[in-house]
């Protein structure tokens, strides 16, 4: 049981920092080969180096998420270094804060371009591959408490999370035919670098709605999704679970 997902290929887009890496670090640590993504080269190039020294079997691809032809390389790099793929991990997203009114038209684009758009295009590659392959599989959606309860300041990140729990319940409908589990994960107040970004005053706001009263850690959110990607997951899909100390309920 020290690998229960040995023999098993994972694809963890956004995987270079945060919460993408730590995921990629509990699947690779419980046996899983993995594929992570990220735009920075060099950054994928340290988190590669260190998920290898951590005893993984990893390969690492620079892409953009939003990219159709960077998604389907994605998939083949995963079925062409490890032979198929069991696991997506749609991680990857970004934020471009601001109010509304003030909001520009590239900030929307471009937030809804990776968060909601590159969830749609790995998804649809990886699909495909898990269809072709007849052995089920698993989607795993990171998306957000800001989703599901709105987020002053973030229409625009608040609107493609949602849409990203519309995209994980109805592909959850179409994908159960070949026995391809698609669900979500909604992190709430992490310590990560995009939490970092936040505010002071901003962060103890939000801290202060937060039964708990404590930020959340990558760990935490990786521990749900290693659930989901494992066995104990084998009746569950078109689910969200929240991960955030009881900020929304």
């Amino acid at each position: 049981m020290s690998a229960p997902l040995a023999g098993r290929v994972a694809v963890v887009t956004g995987g270079t920092r945060g919460i993408g890496f730590a995921i990629a670090g509990l699947l690779a640590g419980r046996g899983a080969a993995v594929v992570v993504s990220g735009r920075d080269a060099d950054r994928l190039q340290h988190a590669v180096k260190a998920l290898e020294e951590g005893g993984g079997s990893v390969a690492g691809l620079v892409a953009d998420a939003a990219r159709r032809e960077d998604a389907e390389r994605l998939v083949d790099t995963a079925r062409e270094r490890f032979g198929r793929i069991d696991v997506l991990v749609n991680n990857a997203g970004i934020t471009r804060d601001g109010l509304l009114i003030r909001m520009k038209d590239e900030d929307w684009d471009r937030v809804m371009e990776v968060n909601l758009r590159g969830a749609f295009l790995t998804t649809r590659a990886a699909a495909k591959a898990m269809v072709r392959q007849k052995s089920g599989g698993r989607i795993i959606n990171i998306t957000s408490t800001a989703g599901a309860m709105g987020n002053a300041g973030q229409v625009n990140y608040s609107a493609a999370k949602a849409g990203l729990i519309g995209l994980t319940k109805s592909c959850a409908r179409e994908l159960a035919h070949w026995s391809i589990l698609v669900n979500a994960v909604a992190p709430g107040l992490i310590d990560t670098d995009m939490a970092a970004a936040v505010s002071a005053e901003a962060r103890e706001a939000l801290l202060a709605q937060v039964p708990l009263r404590r930020v959340g850690t990558a760990g935490e959110v990786a521990e749900v999704v290693g659930f989901l990607a494992g066995d104990g997951a084998a009746y569950v899909t078109g689910q969200v679970f929240h991960v955030n100390g009881g900020l929304y309920m």
